[in-house]
């Protein structure tokens, strides 16, 4: 009797358990759905997509073709991030001119009588001539930053080879220098873009410090992210032209202490054409 009841008790809680919680999914991956809210399955984060997309990228890389430190190595006449392992120092400035901020930035190069090198967009330099003419007559190196700011990489050889013909016209046209340094935009290029700089006389120069100041940082953070990582021949990435609501203050304010610290503890600062040993001009 009393094992009678004890059955007939738990049919009962096992029924009312089924009436209050219906719908229980019938696999797995539905169970795992359950424990999600809405918008955790809405968007992927700003971060989120760049982690992605870097892994995807990295993953490309790796199957498809050579990276870009593999390049370096393989093309190491061709294609460069770094200098001789000297005291000298190489300030570059990416995506010139822009009246925002390229003024500003020659502004103080003058009168810290630093030389430094700007890689200009060819686009920005037709739309802004005089800038793009200052930073040759004060006797700062140029060279050539895409006519767009194009993603060379992702381009067929005929659209990269206009990118940097189109830019370097423009450039000689301004300033009579036919540029032989190549900085692609994002520092990336393939292996067939690398061979075709290679054939006709260019020189691709990357970075192996970076400011982070198109983020717009402060001062001290840009200060910070440059002294703390420079070393005998850095190339120092920096900017002194932007996109829409792009402020580089931070930038501009950083680089009298950054002149000042590193010429204190023995550093020069050259072109990249003088540290590297070539001519500014193909």
């Amino acid at each position: 009797m009393f094992k009678r009841y004890c059955a007939g008790s738990c049919l009962l809680w096992i029924m009312l358990f089924f009436f209050m919680v219906p719908d229980i999914p019938a696999n797995a991956s539905a169970v795992h759905s359950l424990s999600l809210h809405p918008q955790d399955t809405s968007v992927m984060s700003e971060s989120g997509q760049i982690m992605d997309h870097a892994n995807r990228n990295k993953s490309q890389n790796s199957d498809d073709a050579p990276s870009l430190s593999q390049l370096l190595r393989k093309y190491p006449d061709t294609f460069r991030s770094s200098g001789p392992r000297v005291k000298q120092i190489a300030l570059t400035f990416d995506d010139v001119p822009d009246p925002r901020f390229t003024g500003k930035v020659l502004d103080v190069l003058k009168e810290y009588q630093v030389k430094a090198t700007f890689f200009a967009v060819g686009e920005r330099a037709k739309k802004h001539p005089d800038l793009a003419k200052r930073i040759h007559e004060e006797g700062h190196a140029i060279g050539n930053h895409s006519y767009n700011h194009a993603q060379l990489n992702k381009l067929r050889l005929d659209k990269f080879k206009s990118q940097i013909e189109r830019t370097n016209t423009i450039l000689k046209s301004l300033t009579g220098v036919d540029p032989r340094l190549i900085r692609p935009p994002y520092g990336d290029i393939n292996e067939e873009q690398l061979q075709w700089a290679r054939k006709n006389g260019y020189k691709v120069v990357n970075w192996n410090v970076d400011s982070l100041d198109w983020k717009g940082l402060p001062k001290e953070e840009v200060k910070s992210n440059i002294l703390s990582a420079v070393g005998p021949g850095s190339i120092v990435l920096q900017h002194a032209g932007g996109g829409v609501g792009s402020d580089l203050t931070g930038t501009i304010e950083a680089l009298p202490d950054i002149i000042t610290e590193l010429r204190s503890k023995g550093y020069s600062f050259v072109t990249l054409p003088e540290m590297l040993g070539v001519s500014e001009s193909r």
